[in-house]
């Protein structure tokens, strides 16, 4: 099954400087590598940050843009990983050890499998 691991962290100010334990790469390169050698590793990617985000609508058959993300939250998505494990436990035991997880919160949510479209 696969699963994908959304990383929440807090929101940083454009002018703020993150702390540092979120600049420093060589955990979340650990991480990957872990991933990878375990052989769950299918997806991931950081990000960029909240503020350059464009949330789009259709309402009334009218396109609405808005600059920003599409609600404002004291934890942003920040990035994600997919990966492919037997059950929830591996996926909860994978997204624990994500350094996301030390300041931020990981949701782990199931992809879900779509059925292949009709042929013509």
């Amino acid at each position: 099954m696969r699963y994908m691991l959304l990383i929440y962290g807090p929101r940083v100010d454009a002018d703020a400087r993150p702390p540092a334990s979120m600049n420093d790469m060589n955990p979340w390169f650990e991480y990957g590598n872990w991933l990878t050698q375990q052989g769950i590793f299918r997806a991931g990617e950081p990000l960029a940050p909240a503020s350059s985000a464009t949330a789009v609508r259709v309402q009334n058959g009218k396109r609405l843009v808005t600059d920003g993300p599409f609600a404002e939250t004291k934890e942003v998505l920040g990035g994600y990983y997919i990966i492919e494990c037997d059950d929830l436990d591996t996926a909860i035991d994978a997204a624990a050890r994500c350094p996301g997880a030390y300041f931020g919160t990981m949701e782990v949510r199931p992809i879900a499998e779509m059925p292949a479209p009709a042929s013509a």
